[in-house]
């Protein structure tokens, strides 16, 4: 930092007399020589003493410095902080869809995969609202890539789940538009630096939690029978995200759609003629990929409400496969059968 840009200043007469003598940093002022040498090739005229140079070294020793911390303070913060985040606070508050992968806890990329209107957001952003709302310094990251994002949804949200929740959820939950997967890379790379860089003590929020909603535009486009390429930009992406989800201990949620298959699913618990989209590889790129859907019905009168969604595992690095649970959506929330 230039010695005039510290605050409280320097006086002015030796910052002068310093920079005239090519000692414009703190960092020239510290590390260049030490300070009776430095004093030594300042003009005569200056009328400084040695005793008030070395004074104005100190200050800026004291103001460049960090800030000190106890070892033992930082111990116990981050046994606290490591606590809050394996401890069961990424649930969906449903037992028994809370069940099918021991909750949702960090290191671990786990896919969505249904039709529309089968759950899909709901549950990430009932996982999001419910961790922000119990691990204060904690926040997520929603990457929006098809303009779909509802500020008004997730307080009405938040209104449902009740209880009370810290004023800054909000704040905490950040909301990103990525609309090609490069965009994706920028917000991701963003992230990481802040995160490189920044301090678990420092009282800024930690990201705990990243939902991509959805994957499918951003690399579906670019497969194709006829190339490799767009097979070989999703398994960098995917290959890229693990390595995030590691270094940092996050939980990432993928979100998928759907696509045809005939004569049927042979990996669904149920029969249906729908499978998950990208591909069979990028089933094999996550930890676990959750098949949602709405059960058909016979009553005509049957709304949203009342209808019955599936959640199953059709694939699991730790937990059993073609596990499965049943949930409603009420005013907005996954509430269990």
């Amino acid at each position: 930092m230039r010695l005039q840009q510290f605050s409280p200043p320097i006086q002015p007469e030796i910052v002068r007399a310093l920079q005239d003598i090519g000692i414009k940093t703190d960092t020239d002022l510290l590390l260049s020589d030490d300070s009776t040498s430095i004093f030594r090739r300042l003009p005569s005229d200056v009328g400084i003493s040695l005793l008030d140079f070395r004074r104005a070294v100190a200050e800026v020793a004291a103001l460049a410095s960090a800030t000190p911390e106890c070892g033992e303070r930082l111990l116990e913060a981050e046994e606290q902080r490591q606590e809050d985040v394996f401890a069961n606070n990424m649930t969906l508050g449903v037992p028994d869809v809370d069940a099918l992968l021991g909750n949702f806890s960090p290191p671990r990329i786990v896919e969505l995969s249904g039709d529309s209107g089968s759950g899909k957001t709901a549950l990430a952003l009932q996982l999001a609202l419910r961790h922000l709302s119990r691990v204060d310094d904690s926040s997520v990251l929603w990457v929006d890539s098809t303009s779909d994002f509802s500020p008004e949804r997730v307080s009405l949200m938040l209104e449902q789940m009740g209880g009370t929740h810290s004023p800054n959820i909000l704040e905490r939950l950040q909301v990103s538009m990525a609309f090609d997967i490069e965009a994706v890379h920028e917000v991701l790379e963003t992230l990481r630096q802040s995160m490189g860089t920044g301090s678990s003590y420092s009282g800024s929020p930690v990201t705990r939690l990243i939902v991509i909603d959805s994957i499918t535009p951003l690399v579906g486009p670019m497969l194709s029978a006829t190339s490799s390429q767009g097979h070989a930009i999703m398994t960098t992406f995917m290959r890229q995200l693990r390595a995030f989800a590691d270094s940092f201990s996050l939980t990432v949620i993928v979100i998928n759609t759907s696509t045809k298959i005939l004569p049927r699913n042979p990996e669904a618990a149920f029969d249906t003629t729908r499978k998950p989209a990208l591909g069979p590889s990028f089933t094999f790129m996550t930890d676990e990929t959750l098949w949602l859907s709405r059960r058909p019905s016979e009553d005509p009168e049957e709304d949203e409400e009342t209808a019955v969604h599936v959640v199953e595992v059709l694939r699991s690095r730790t937990t059993r496969s073609k596990t499965w649970a049943r949930f409603k959506i009420t005013t907005g929330l996954l509430v269990g059968l």
